[in-house]
């Protein structure tokens, strides 16, 4: 399973719509379906809402001006989902419902035949991706995972091809780092936003170069720093550092250092 799977899978779509995120996955399926479907029958769409950090956005569309296709910026609004505001366990499925509604229609009107999203085979076998499901469920493709391409199988192929992406690190939504149970708003959103930005840039004046940094928000209990295992040592010389992160009651540093997903370990049984 492999490259051999996924370029006649691509060619045999046709066209396609790419739900682009920016990331590594679907910076790599972007690339690949217009080397074999060419850029006339292909498109990437961004979706442009408070969940996606702003430093994201521009970056996006220098990567598919850079391979030639029609770049899309459609709005979405996940805050009008009950379901997304609430935080439970699900609230990945009412986003991706949210993200495929609004690509859909984006899709007809450019006369796409398919939309495909970067899901990718770890992915699939993650067991909790309530997203996947929601996605599955209004009929989006995935190239990737089909073809059985693991992140690393795409990383390493991204690099063969000479995609910066190749090493960029995940970055999830900005919801991902709200705690389960907090609601989701708009406020909550950027001040999330704000805290990341700040103390990645207090850190790099500091000369100490981060790769994965999140700022969980616990609520009542404050907010957690997650940065990269080999900085905990650092951060915990320099307290001061952690003055960048504000807005919260209190703010500690996770000793265990960077986890995607961190949050998931607190959610019931039912949802894992």
């Amino acid at each position: 399973m492999g490259l051999r799977e996924l370029d006649p899978a691509l060619a045999g779509l046709g066209s396609v719509l790419v739900a682009f995120s920016g990331g590594a996955d679907s910076a790599f399926l972007l690339a690949r379906a217009v080397s074999v479907l060419g850029p006339e029958r292909v498109a990437a769409a961004t979706a442009a809402s408070g969940s996606l950090p702003a430093a994201e956005l521009g970056p996006a569309g220098e990567f598919a001006a850079g391979l030639g296709v029609r770049w899309e910026t459609p709005r979405t609004d996940e805050l009008s989902r009950d379901g997304y505001r609430a935080n439970a366990g699900d609230r990945c499925f009412f986003c991706k419902a949210e993200l495929l509604d609004v690509l859909g229609p984006v899709a007809d009107r450019l006369g796409l035949a398919r939309v495909a999203t970067g899901t990718n085979a770890d992915d699939v076998v993650a067991g909790f991706r309530p997203g996947i499901r929601a996605a599955a469920e209004r009929g989006a493709v995935t190239p990737l995972a089909d073809a059985g391409l693991t992140k690393a199988d795409v990383r390493a192929a991204s690099r063969e091809m000479g995609l910066p992406t190749w090493d960029k690190p995940a970055a999830a939504c900005l919801s991902s780092r709200i705690a389960y149970g907090l609601e989701i708003s708009p406020a909550r959103l950027a001040r999330v936003e704000r805290a990341e930005a700040a103390l990645r840039a207090a850190l790099e004046r500091a000369g100490l170069s981060v790769r994965d940094l999140r700022v969980r928000d616990l609520g009542d209990a404050g907010a957690r720093v997650e940065v990269d295992r080999a900085l905990l040592g650092a951060l915990a010389a320099r307290p001061d550092l952690l003055a960048a992160v504000t807005g919260f009651p209190a703010v500690t540093v996770d000793p265990l250092g960077f986890r995607s997903g961190s949050l998931n370990a607190a959610l019931p049984d039912s949802y894992r």
